[in-house]
């Protein structure tokens, strides 16, 4: 079997006329990086996938399809794609490099659980938190981010 593609593994290989085989594996991206930095980009996001399918099924029940008609489903598949997408954008620009690596588990225990009273007075949401609580810091960083955020001081 000189040089061509070999059928008999369930990838495309090549093997070359000394017999070597190379698997192979090609990438699309409309990305403008030479070639050299884009294969390197690429074996760095290695494994990234995977996490963000297990976090879409299990943190955001995107494995439990609602009905069995592909339009639902579709639809809650995107729903759950957005939310994944708005928490992520939330934990990098809000919540700070700490929360990145979090998963929502975490994020509901440490952040969204704080024992406290939500009021709504003369228009203005407060959040009346026991006094010298721990989380008062951190949730008064979040909000003046999230602030500036909305406000377009970015």
């Amino acid at each position: 079997m000189g040089g061509g593609l070999f059928c008999a593994y369930p990838f495309p290989v090549l093997e070359t006329s000394d017999r070597v085989r190379y698997k192979l594996h090609g990438i699309v991206t409309n990305r403008t990086l030479p070639g050299e930095a884009l294969i390197k980009w690429s074996r760095e996001r290695c494994g990234k996938s995977e996490q963000v399918h297990s976090v879409l099924k299990e943190d955001l029940a995107g494995g439990k399809l609602p009905t069995g008609d592909f339009g639902p489903n579709a639809a809650w598949w995107a729903i759950a794609v957005l939310a994944y997408n708005l928490n992520s954008a939330m934990k990098r620009l809000a919540l700070g490099e700490s929360w990145i690596p979090k998963r929502l588990k975490a994020i509901r225990f440490q952040l969204i659980c704080v024992a406290g009273r939500v009021l709504s007075h003369a228009r203005d949401l407060i959040i009346r938190l026991a006094a010298g609580h721990p989380s008062f810091d951190w949730l008064l960083a979040a909000r003046r981010r999230m602030l500036c955020l909305f406000n377009g001081a970015g």
